[in-house]
């Protein structure tokens, strides 16, 4: 594959790495990838097994998966398949592979002239088969992938079919290790199986039959530990393949030399250690099994997002509908939905009307109304009616896939709090087998006799207590846990270092419109004077705000339709900016404007002086209505709070942080609606700039700080703050500008989602303590610093045990991350109410089956 030029640096690239079981496995990974010229960072995940890198300038794939592959793991590449026509020569098919191999991320292709089929390997977290195919396609030869009859495996498909490789070989190892177990433990425990065994079997026949069954296991179900680790001890890398092999291989390498070349030891130093090699292999294997179980349900919130996709489509083509694969639709297709349905892809409605079932991207329960010229989103489902829609995004641009995309990245991330753990494990290992050999020297020379037997004992068993497994899966598993839960409660983090970032801030700043308000202005009121009725006013005035369209007046007029109102045609339409508009409507001159234009009328307003000043206390703004110059109402315009902001508030509260509001309105305005959520500090009167400027005073007095925003003016604010919140429902810029995407739209989940990244961030420190304690106290009593006050010396199969234990507790803790409830919905649970917060994807379309 040729290097991509870049003048800042190629776009960072995801490569999936096979084989890695510890931390330090990360540590020798990232390592070799640094060591490549144009790598500029590196994270390697070991819950996610992949590694991100980024490039400080042409892109160098091969030389990265060459490191990888160099440290013993191996970087895992996808295979696909293409059927390229209109090639007609040998330079066609160079120009085609010459097309493919310029796509990042394409480590090889071949391209076959006579079969007009191309073979390509990529990195699967570089790029995609619809990429390749399109770069082909482009270059003037139609490429489209060929797909097989079963579809390709995906990352948690790789994930079953290891953890059932794992549970076949425990399964053969533990009923290999059973008859050892019992032959050796059996004979210690009970003198009477000790009787049987010397009388009726024999001792070397008995030890003959372990050697046997324990080299099945070490050299069956066990050989991937030393097909791993002795190849990394001979590198001078050692991982926690090699501590597993150096153990188990000790124990059975003295073992074996007990049976068939007894007369080598002094007399009474020659028991055997079958059973604990054996034991340990089996433990060992048993605790990646459950290990393995339990990563794959750690990331399912990723493939059930992906399990959302629809696999076809309804399209309209040459005047009829065809049911279309997925991979077949294209932008500007047509697409029929009935009831029931998912909708395929993202699109713009046509024709027809229905409501929508959005929970699986906003996590909201209702249904949404659908019409004409509404967007829909591809993997919700249509409820009720019937509609077709004009497909405006397919693939990997989609709505669905953007996500997909975000909750990988983020929990592919590193956080701060890992570089301890990176430092500890780097010389984890080489420590542990220096202090192992210590171990054996110390027993040797000044333990009891047999020296040489409780020396082998002491040293195995540190070997095998050591677990550098725990220390590496104790960040990625829980941001990978608490990332995924997160998409599942319409919470994205765009950067998996927002996590901790977000834990630590003290401070919120939110923006008012849009974020606390609705952000598009609504009749609120309408007060008739004497002798006029409500409805015959909202008639006539929306007869005359039709002809204009500033947002006042298309909330008017919005509600005259919402209430089925007939609008008469409006005539010598004249507006005043900003003081009102005039129109003739069914013969009657009607005005609807400030106080300052009814004064300019002659018309007098004080007769709703009263409910004016109320209005606007409330940070409403009350307009006056006059007809043939007679005062005839008072209607009253505003941008409405949000849907459960004031909960929200609440919420945030709740956890402690300084809250403040931070808005281009007036200050009376803004003071109003601060009021009625309850917030007391507010920025009024701002600029764009101006909001940067607030950010920053508030950093300075405050702390770590947060802003909340959804506008394109909210992009430079975003940044500014330690953690920038964008409501989804915002604009792309203040999205892109953002460390975390509150895709419901609503202020909850900000919420939602400072309490989830300080959940996470203990569920990580409660990890980390516990993968640092067990290390700091059972490593001293694996030496045997028991030994000379309680005569106790910690078994290797006791100590395979602790080890298994140690990796699954830290995964199962994780794990508990996955019942995170949001603090409204938890409010509401607790109070006994319906919901206003969102309850999230499993409990709301978990299964995203048709009605």
């Amino acid at each position: 594959m040729s290097p991509h030029p870049s003048e800042a640096g190629s776009a960072p690239v995801s490569v999936p790495v096979e084989g890695m079981h510890c931390a330090s496995c990360v540590g020798r990974v990232e390592k070799a990838i640094s060591a490549v010229p144009c790598v500029a960072s590196v994270s390697v995940n070991l819950a996610t097994e992949r590694a991100d890198v980024s490039f400080n300038g042409p892109a160098d794939l091969e030389a990265v998966i060459e490191a990888i592959n160099k440290t013993g793991f191996a970087a895992v590449l996808t295979t696909a398949q293409f059927s390229i026509t209109r090639m007609t020569c040998e330079g066609c098919v160079k120009t085609v592979e010459e097309a493919f191999k310029d796509v990042e991320g394409v480590v090889e292709a071949h391209v076959n002239l006579a079969t007009g089929a191309g073979t390509v390997r990529f990195v699967s977290g570089a790029t995609s088969a619809e990429a390749i195919a399109r770069a082909a396609t482009e270059a003037g030869y139609p490429t489209r992938e060929i797909k097989p009859e079963a579809p390709a495996p995906t990352q948690a498909d790789d994930r079953r079919a290891q953890g059932k490789a794992l549970a076949r070989s425990t399964l053969l190892a533990a009923l290999l290790t059973l008859p050892v177990f019992a032959l050796e433990m059996g004979a210690h425990l009970f003198p009477a199986v000790h009787m049987f065994v010397m009388e009726r079997v024999g001792m070397q026949t008995a030890r003959i039959a372990e050697f046997v069954l324990t080299a099945l296991v070490l050299f069956g179900p066990g050989w991937r530990f030393f097909k791993s680790g002795i190849p990394a001890l001979l590198r001078g890398a050692p991982e926690m393949n090699a501590l597993v092999a150096l153990g188990a291989g000790a124990a059975f390498a003295y073992s074996t030399l007990a049976t068939f070349a007894p007369s080598l030891f002094p007399a009474g130093t020659g028991q055997v250690y079958f059973e604990s090699a054996a034991v340990i292999v089996t433990l060992i294997l048993l605790g990646r099994t459950l290990e393995a179980r339990a990563k794959g349900r750690a990331g399912a919130a990723i493939e059930r997002l992906i399990g959302l996709k629809a696999r076809s489509a309804v399209v309209l083509r040459q005047g009829g509908p065809v049911e279309t694969p997925l991979d077949e639709v294209v932008v500007g297709d047509i697409v029929l939905v009935k009831p029931g349905e998912k909708i395929p892809v993202d699109g713009v409605v046509v024709e027809g009307s229905s409501f929508v079932d959005e929970s699986m991207l906003t996590g909201e329960p209702r249904p949404a109304p659908k019409g004409a010229g509404a967007e829909v989103v591809g993997a919700t489902i249509n409820t009720t009616g019937s509609f077709s829609f004009k497909v405006t995004k397919t693939g990997s641009d989609t709505a669905l896939a953007r996500i997909i995309r975000m909750v990988e990245q983020a929990q592919g991330g590193k956080l701060p709090i890992q570089a301890l753990a990176d430092k500890v494990t780097g010389w984890f290992v080489p420590a542990v087998i220096a202090v192992a050999v210590l171990t054996f020297l110390l027993w040797f020379f000044l333990g009891p006799t047999p020296s040489f037997s409780y020396a082998l004992v002491a040293m195995v068993t540190v070997l095998i207590i050591a677990c550098p497994c725990a220390m590496g899966l104790a960040t990625p598993t829980s941001i990978m846990v608490g990332t995924g839960r997160g998409a599942e409660l319409g919470v994205l983090f765009r950067k998996g270092d927002a996590l901790q970032q977000l834990a630590d801030v003290t401070a919120v700043a939110l923006d008012k419109t849009g974020t606390i308000t609705k952000g598009a202005p609504e009749l609120t009121d309408l007060v008739p004077a004497a002798g006029f009725s409500r409805a015959d006013v909202l008639a006539l005035v929306a007869a005359v705000e039709a002809r204009s369209e500033h947002p006042v007046a298309v909330a008017i007029a919005t509600a005259a339709r919402r209430e089925g109102l007939a609008l008469k045609p409006a005539e010598q339409f004249d507006a005043k900016p900003g003081l009102g508009v005039e129109a003739i409507v069914d013969g009657r001159r009607v005005a609807v404007g400030s106080d300052r234009f009814m004064g300019g009328l002659g018309v007098d307003v004080g007769g709703f002086a009263q409910e004016a000043g109320r209005f606007g206390a409330e940070a409403k703004s009350p307009l006056y209505v006059a007809i043939d110059e007679t005062l005839a109402a008072l209607i009253v315009v505003a941008d409405p709070i949000a849907d459960g902001a004031k909960e929200a508030v609440a919420a945030l509260r709740a956890e402690g942080l300084d809250l403040v509001m931070i808005t281009g309105d007036n200050q009376k305005t803004a003071e109003a609606i601060a009021r009625a959520v309850g917030i007391d500090a507010v920025v009024a009167e701002v600029l764009p700039e101006g909001k940067v400027e607030a950010v920053e005073r508030i950093k300075a007095r405050s702390g770590a700080t947060a802003f909340v925003g959804d506008g394109i003016n909210d992009a430079p604010a975003l940044s500014a703050a330690n953690v920038g919140l964008a409501i989804g429902s915002g604009t792309d810029v203040a999205i892109e500008a953002a460390d975390v995407v509150l895709i419901g739209g609503d202020l909850g989940a900000a919420a939602t989602a400072v309490a989830l990244s300080r959940a996470t961030m203990r569920n990580i420190k409660q990890n980390l303590f516990w993968a640092f304690a067990y290390n700091i106290l059972l490593i001293p009593v694996a030496m045997g610093a028991l030994y000379p006050s309680f005569g106790v010396m910690l078994s290797p199969m006791l100590a395979a045990g602790a080890m298994a234990f140690s990796s699954i507790f830290v995964v199962f803790n994780a794990l508990r991350l996955r019942r995170f409830t949001s603090p409204l919905a938890a409010r509401d649970k607790r109070e006994g109410r319906p919901g206003l917060a969102r309850q999230g994807l499993d409990e709301n379309l978990a299964e995203a089956k048709p009605r």
